[in-house]
């Protein structure tokens, strides 16, 4: 008997330890997993003063520190330079060089006064090299003089939705008035990158220049494209000025997903670059893309809204979304704790009028006779009451003629 006890309950206690490891291995890995899932939620810590990320076609921010605040963006400003320039100028158009732009401090392609230069190789050089000097030929060309090109280019920004922008030149050489926020920067971004030549200027790594007096390769400034190479950048633009410091834009693209970060005042370009890797690694591991799709309705007491196009955006892994159509017939995405996303105004969208019951009756007696007439009745109706009038008139004066 007691061999059979021991047996039975050495047996069970094989099965108890052995059950008891499996649930602590399955415990373990779903702390990790949990842990891991956590780590990818948390935003990232960044260094530089004001930072900002978003999704390129939707403009959803994924990510922003101090986003509105006044910065200076020292060569940032020549994105802006650059695609005013692509969109207000004639490419083919051939620049000749002033000795005001020859003279210019700063980082240069080293034109020559005098020299002659289509417009487009000047927006390359402004763009690849960072040239001060291409700036301002560009601006001269297009405006006469620095100091006249500025409100020109203050005003384009303002048309393309930056409300807290003020440059005061075409290449960021510091002045306090000129002045700019990540958000600002990011959105001149988005809207510059939807230029096809803007996109590929943006993007390039190194062309051959050959100047008047400098034959070189022009390689570009922004280390992610080239010298540290981050899979999916796509294109950007460095700056300095002292009271600046560091600055830059990045655009980068995985799958469907593409991303614009800004980071402004960075201490150190070691910073800059760790910074805007964080921006993109929270990015590419926290998000992907979602779509309503084209012919979309949406319906309220009064109206019938329908999706002209694809509405394409981010959402984080766990993160849910519905829609809503707001009183001003505004397309607004929330998330499952009622958190906007985004807003897609009327212009996204086909708009009917829903008729009342009343004016659908009206209209379907319209459409079976079209003699409708006031209050309802139709030509023939009118006519044959008149004609029964009359009969009954003429059959009346008979009678009367006969008693008489």
């Amino acid at each position: 008997m007691n061999n059979i006890l021991k047996r039975h309950y050495g047996s069970s206690a094989k099965k108890i330890t052995f059950m008891f490891l499996i649930t602590t291995l399955f415990f373990n890995i779903f702390l990790n997993a949990k842990t891991f899932a956590t780590e990818l939620d948390v935003a990232p810590e960044i260094t530089s003063e004001a930072a900002i990320l978003i999704e390129e076609g939707s403009g959803r921010v994924l990510y922003e520190k101090n986003q509105d605040q006044i910065m200076y963006p020292a060569s940032l400003t020549k994105v802006a330079t650059a695609i005013y320039a692509i969109e207000n100028g004639n490419l083919d158009d051939i620049v000749t060089v002033s000795e005001n732009a020859r003279n210019v401090d700063g980082t240069r392609v080293y034109l020559e006064a005098g020299e002659q230069v289509p417009l487009k190789k000047l927006i390359q050089g402004l763009l690849i090299n960072s040239g001060n000097d291409a700036g301002v030929a560009i601006a001269e060309h297009l405006h006469g003089t620095v100091e006249a090109f500025a409100p020109h280019l203050n005003d384009y920004l303002k048309e393309i939705g930056l409300e807290n922008t003020n440059f005061v030149n075409p290449h960021g050489l510091f002045d306090p008035n000129h002045t700019t926020t990540a958000r600002d920067l990011a959105l001149l971004t988005q809207y510059a990158m939807k230029n096809d030549t803007f996109r590929e200027i943006f993007g390039t790594e190194e062309l051959k220049w050959d100047g008047e007096t400098w034959d070189t390769t022009l390689i570009t400034h922004h280390k992610l494209l080239r010298e540290q190479p981050y899979e999916g950048v796509t294109g950007g633009k460095n700056g300095y000025v002292q009271q600046s410091q560091q600055t830059l834009i990045t655009t980068a693209k995985r799958g469907d997903l593409s991303v614009i970060a800004v980071v402004l005042k960075g201490p150190t370009q070691k910073v800059i670059y760790n910074d805007t890797r964080a921006l993109l690694d929270y990015a590419f591991a926290n998000f992907h893309m979602v779509s309503i799709p084209k012919g979309n309705e949406y319906k309220t007491k009064e109206r019938i809204y329908v999706t002209k196009d694809i509405f394409a955006f981010p959402i984080a892994q766990n993160e849910e979304f519905k829609e809503k159509i707001t009183s001003d017939g505004l397309l607004k995405i929330v998330n499952q704790n009622e958190e906007e996303l985004l807003v897609y105004p009327t212009s996204g969208l086909d708009i009917t009028e829903i008729q009342t019951e009343k004016e659908v009756k009206a209209a379907a007696v319209e459409e079976k006779d079209p003699l409708v007439t006031l209050n309802g009745f139709t030509l023939v109706s009118a006519i044959t009451i008149l004609g029964i009038i009359l009969f009954l008139k003429l059959r009346m004066n008979r009678i009367r003629a006969r008693r008489f």
